[in-house]
């Protein structure tokens, strides 16, 4: 089991600490707990938390040498976490842990000197402050969260969860990280690369003639898709199409279909024996060779590398 220290710096955001928990811990493999998530703080007891709360934290910083990775939520201190708190970061991350952050917790981890050189994000609103109090940082401000090397940094509060289900997805493939995002009813896995600001946000109902097209387009990835063909579905223009498209989601159309195919892609890759070639042509990328380009571009494995890594259940065959 991966063990998880989640470090609360006071005064911490409490929906961002109580993140890891709730996403982690839906993740699951053959009916048992993929994590092992524990909070803990410099001195135990009655933590303040923003908002006017309080939490109490039972766990001190002994809890980090004995994790696999390490997670930092939002703090409304940026400047002056505890010494201890520090120096049990830096050492976590000299003994090769993963040392994540969420939203302001990224400046934690630059008072650590973690993100010295490194691509990092925060929060859109503070990525400029990050940028003129840490100018060793190299601050990526429209990214979902920022991998570099075993330092991963996600943005506000809500790109908790993308990177949560990153680090899922990650240790134990794209179905357990779909199954954790489906039973914490959140959005499936998004790449960080997304931007993390979008002007008009998706609706909470699917009544908009987009969502009608997405849906469409998720249920025949297997075929092309044209511009075209969305613009024909939603009933609009492709330029409207485009330009709505891309505010809604941060992306282009066609991006977020190759992200929805190589998500698909992934999951057979996982799931079944398929052939790499029937696996490409059933996620709509059309040959192995395209396959094994996009999965490389993405996140450095061929589809052989990954399945060896990520085929939880051998047995499954051709998807049933």
């Amino acid at each position: 089991m991966h063990r998880v220290a989640v470090l609360a710096v006071p005064a911490v955001k409490p929906f961002d600490l109580s993140m890891p928990s709730t996403l982690l811990g839906a993740a699951e493999l053959d009916g048992r707990p993929c994590y092992e998530v524990t909070v803990c703080t410099t001195v135990p007891g009655t933590v303040a938390a923003s908002g006017g709360i309080e939490v109490v934290i039972r766990h001190g910083l002994q809890v980090i040498a004995a994790a696999d990775t390490v997670i930092v939520p939002s703090t409304t201190n940026r400047y002056d976490a505890e010494p201890a708190a520090l120096e049990a970061l830096r050492e976590a991350a000299a003994a090769g842990k993963r040392v994540a952050s969420i939203c302001s917790g990224a400046f934690v981890l630059a008072q650590a000197g973690l993100l010295d050189g490194r691509v990092a994000t925060t929060h859109w609103a503070l990525a400029e402050e990050l940028r003129r109090a840490f100018p060793s940082v190299r601050v990526d401000a429209d990214r979902l969260f920022a991998k570099d090397g075993r330092i991963v940094t996600g943005a506000g509060s809500a790109a908790g969860i993308d990177l949560c289900l990153y680090l899922i997805s990650s240790d134990y493939g794209a179905a357990v990280a779909n199954t954790a995002a489906r039973a914490a009813v959140v959005t499936p896995v998004r790449q960080g690369g997304q931007a993390q600001f979008v002007r008009t946000p998706l609706p909470a109902t699917t009544d908009s003639s987009l969502d009608a097209a997405r849906v469409w387009a998720l249920r025949n990835l297997d075929r092309p898709i044209s511009l075209d063909d969305l613009a024909g579905r939603a009933k609009v223009s492709v330029r409207t199409l485009t330009r709505r498209f891309t505010a809604e989601t941060g992306v282009t159309p066609f991006r977020w279909l190759l992200q929805q195919r190589l998500l698909r892609a992934r999951e057979l890759l996982e799931t079944t024996d398929l052939t790499v070639e029937h696996v490409a042509r059933r996620s709509g990328l059309g040959s192995g060779e395209s396959l094994r380009q996009h999965l490389s571009r993405q996140i450095g494995m061929t589809p052989a590398a990954y399945r060896g890594a990520f085929t939880h259940r051998p047995g499954v065959k051709n998807g049933q």
